[in-house]
């Protein structure tokens, strides 16, 4: 069998393990996204306990293999009596991992707004928290993007990781076409072609979405320096 014959064969397979991971990503960036945001503005706002727990969280998940993330909830959760299916095991740890890494990213674009700019929006009546959302964060989560556009790349290709608890995703039909047709190079080169290719489309539209929302002052900023 070919590769060109193994694909015909197996693409139901192979399409609907790029579904699964596709939705594993999606789900992990957007719910990160909100972990993320919270965890930044808890560091560098919060009071000391809040920042102290959102320091913890922090460091414990970009402490910790992803591994070992997965089996600590997949498989040590059912000995406190909660027990997760294994998509959403993958999905939670996916949350909770890239809501760590995107932490950092948001509280490095808030910390790079002028502290000026929230002494200026109290001196005309506003509250700290509509400081920071209607000024500091709309400017931050414009900064973030050139940094943040690592984040949805590195989470696809983490998402591999979820093979080892069943999930069917990409990686998991290629292992399983790989055992059917006993071609395991072949069926890994298909997989890495499509995690090439859904890496380059989200390189593509992050690229679009950067040019659309930069902050034409900053670039001119940074053009001087």
């Amino acid at each position: 069998m070919t590769v060109l014959d193994l694909i015909i064969s197996y693409w139901p397979q192979f399409l609907a393990g790029t579904e699964i991971t596709i939705k594993l990503t999606l789900a992990g960036l957007g719910a990160g996204s909100i972990l993320g945001i919270l965890a930044a503005l808890g560091r560098v706002y919060g009071s000391s306990w809040i920042r102290r727990v959102a320091i913890g969280y922090i460091e414990l998940f970009r402490g910790t293999p992803m591994l070992v993330q997965l089996f600590a909830i997949y498989f040590g959760l059912p000995d406190f009596g909660l027990t997760l299916s294994r998509m959403t095991a993958a999905y939670l740890v996916l949350a909770l991992n890239s809501g760590a890494y995107q932490a950092e990213y948001f509280r490095g674009a808030i910390q790079a707004i002028a502290g000026g700019q929230m002494m200026a929006a109290r001196s005309i009546g506003m509250s700290r928290w509509q400081a920071i959302r209607y000024i500091i964060l709309p400017q931050a989560l414009r900064i973030v993007i050139p940094a943040w556009s690592n984040e949805p790349i590195t989470l696809m290709k983490s998402s591999a990781v979820v093979f080892l608890i069943a999930v069917p995703d990409l990686m998991t039909q290629s292992k399983i076409v790989a055992s059917r047709t006993y071609q395991p190079i072949a069926s890994y080169l298909v997989a890495a072609v499509i995690y090439m290719a859904l890496a380059f489309g989200m390189t593509s539209t992050l690229g679009v979405i950067e040019k659309k929302y930069k902050i034409p002052v900053l670039e001119i900023e940074s053009h001087r320096g």
